[in-house]
């Protein structure tokens, strides 16, 4: 297992919480448009995203961030 998959599993468990659709997560997932978050449950869950890899994933990076798999990408950066 690759350590994109790894992210990518940990990442997916994070979302399940706040996954209130159930909709099968993907790369290609987007957080507004498929899990229909709102700015304050994307608050929360990046909060949860940032303890969870003890990374800081800045305002900058968040307003470019729109699917799972780019989120996947930028911990996978992060973490390098």
């Amino acid at each position: 297992m690759s350590d994109r998959d790894q992210i990518f599993g940990t990442v997916q468990a994070q979302i399940e919480p706040f996954n209130k659709k159930g909709v099968t997560v993907t790369d290609a997932t987007t957080f507004q448009g498929d899990l229909e978050w709102d700015s304050l449950t994307v608050m929360d869950f990046v909060a949860a995203i940032e303890d969870e890899f003890d990374i800081i994933i800045t305002m900058n990076m968040q307003a470019e961030i729109e699917t799972v798999g780019q989120l996947v990408d930028a911990v996978a950066r992060l973490k390098a």
